[in-house]
Order: structure tokens, then C-alpha cells, then sequence
């Protein structure tokens, strides 16, 4: 099985070429499509210069979000399944064998890594379970970690999820139109080192993934064929 490892930048110069190896270390069959969204620091020349099998690089000319870097990536898969793979090193590649297995076993076609988040900085841990709480209560889910960047899914579905949202209630928005479609989601333990320094903003991107999980509640697939 093939996996599209989808891996957005923005100004992630210190860690990019650092986790870059890491993902290509992953004794799997991969390949890796980055896009850089308009960063202003070193990122562009590390990609330029990064030579690593596999590697794709796509460049938004604005800096448009995590969302849209995803959208931008998905139209260049060419894998069986997909993952989100944040360039920061707060994740371990080394979790994509088991994240995958269920898949390859026919047991499920979404998984989620779950995160211990007991290192992380308690406003965020609070929103992470408040998030993962209301999921649980609006879409009748036992989910453990909603918010959690590995999410792993064939590559048909994660192509038919016609993702909208442009920042980080990409998270939400996935989680639901996956839920509406009617697909189980399979979770998995993985390990988590939690960043000091986050992009993401308890206050600035929390209601907006509230706003997220609200409105895909009764959002519904679109017809095929």
C-alpha cells in the first residue's frame, strides 16, 4: 500500500529538513507532497536544495492556511492512502506502519493517532478534550482525540471530503464529513512531543472549530455518479 504523506509548511525552517528525514526514513512505500504556503523564512531554499526520493513540492504564491495546503495537496495524490503530517516535530513518522495496519488488514479505512497530551500546556489539553467531548456528544462518537494531526484514510475517502475550511477547523470539518459518511474511525496510540511554542491559538482557532463541528452536523454527502 502506497501512502500520500500531505505535509503543509508555513516558516517551519528549524525543523522542516529534520522531520523531512524522519518521513523518509519510514520503511514504507510513500510518497510526499509538500506545500509550502508562502513562507517568508528560509523554508522555500530547504526545499529547493533537500534531496529526497519521492519528495513533491508544490508553492502557494499567498499564504493561504492549513486547509487550503491540504486541498492544494490532494489534487497531486497518487497513493493508496493519505496522511496529514505536520511539518513541526511534535509527531513521529515512525507511527505510520501501525497507523496503516488496520487499513491493510481490511479492519477499517479511517484511524486516528491518539495522543498522550498529558505533557501538553493545560489550556490547549482543556480545548483538545472540550473539542473532542462535543464531538462526541453531537456525532454520537467515542472518539479519544479529535484534534490530532494524524489522520489516516484510503485515499478515495479523503478525496471525498471537499474540504472548505482554510485554517485548523480543517480538523473538525474532516472528523464530521467523515462521521456523516457513514465510516467507523479506528484509533491507535502514537507517541506526541508537544511544542512550547504553538501556532494555533486556544482563543483564535477554537471557536472556529466549535463553528465547524456545529455547522457539518448536518452537512450531507454528495451524491456519486
Amino acid at each position: 500500500m502506497k501512502l500520500s504523506v500531505l505535509m503543509p509548511v508555513y516558516n517551519e525552517e528549524a525543523g522542516l529538513e529534520t522531520i523531512l528525514r524522519r518521513v523518509a526514513a519510514v520503511d514504507i512505500e510513500k510518497e510526499i507532497i509538500v506545500v509550502d504556503d508562502c513562507s517568508s523564512d528560509g523554508t522555500a531554499g530547504i526545499l529547493e536544495r533537500i534531496d529526497i526520493p519521492g519528495l513533491k513540492v508544490i508553492r502557494h504564491s499567498v499564504n493561504r492556511g492549513k486547509g487550503a495546503a491540504i486541498r492544494t495537496a490532494l489534487q497531486a495524490v497518487t497513493g493508496d492512502a493519505v496522511i496529514i503530517q505536520d511539518a513541526d516535530l511534535e509527531y513521529d513518522p515512525q507511527d505510520y506502519p501501525a497507523l496503516l495496519q488496520p487499513i491493510i488488514e481490511g479492519k477499517a479505512q479511517v484511524v486516528y493517532g491518539v495522543r498522550d497530551l498529558s505533557e501538553q500546556a493545560l489550556l490547549m489539553r482543556l480545548g483538545n478534550k472540550f473539542l473532542t467531548a462535543v464531538t462526541n456528544l453531537l456525532y454520537g462518537v467515542r472518539l479519544h482525540d479529535m484534534e490530532t494531526c494524524y489522520k489516516v484514510m484510503t485515499a478515495e475517502i479523503a478525496k471525498s471530503l471537499e474540504i472548505e475550511c482554510n485554517r485548523f477547523d480543517l480538523e473538525p470539518e474532516i472528523t464530521a464529513k467523515i462521521i456523516r459518511q457513514g465510516h467507523k474511525i479506528h484509533e491507535v496510540p502514537i507517541s506526541y512531543h508537544p511544542r512550547k511554542e504553538k501556532k494555533l491559538s486556544p482563543w483564535r482557532d477554537g471557536l472556529p472549530a466549535l463553528r465547524a463541528l456545529l455547522k457539518y452536523r448536518w452537512w450531507r454527502p454528495k451524491k456519486r455518479g
